[in-house]
């Protein structure tokens, strides 16, 4: 038996200048991200399409719920193997390639900093990545590679 999830949100733009759609420079990208229980996100497109800078875009958001998807399930699978994680960082970047028909991403590298208890963990906290990347519901949704090159320390 399947398990569904559904995952509702609402897209409300505001970026209406009193003109609507006009022309391609009169209106504002600004939009909400909204769903019941979190607080809602300011959202625009990125600053090269006429966006706000201080609005979150959709490609930070894509890369971020990558690097989020993947440090949940990193986190689970450690504790599961008696890994004791003290400390995650992870500086993601994600590359789009901008062509005439759209644009696509071609890759969205995953850079986590872990943290471990003790020596003895390193190793298996190293190889719990390559667990994490497959147990990752979005980085199995996309179609582009997702890599990562993690570091792990111990405390």
């Amino acid at each position: 038996m399947t398990r569904q999830h559904t995952y509702p949100t609402v897209v409300t733009w505001t970026g209406n200048k009193g003109t609507g759609t006009s022309g391609y420079r009169d209106y504002g990208r600004d939009h909400e991200l909204s769903a019941d229980g979190p607080p809602a996100i300011q959202g625009s497109s990125d600053p090269a399409f006429r966006g706000d800078p201080s609005r979150w875009n959709p490609e930070q958001l894509l890369v971020g719920s990558l690097s989020q998807c993947h440090m949940l399930s990193y986190l689970y699978l450690c504790s599961m193997a008696g890994v004791v994680v003290t400390e995650y960082v992870d500086r993601a970047v994600g590359t789009m390639a901008e062509t005439s028909d759209g644009g696509h991403f071609t890759e969205v590298v995953l850079r986590p900093e872990v943290t471990v208890a003790s020596p003895e963990m390193a190793d298996a906290a190293a190889e719990l990545h390559a667990g994490a990347h497959k147990a990752c519901f979005i980085a199995s949704s996309v179609n582009f590679p997702v890599r990562h090159e993690a570091t792990v320390r111990t405390a």
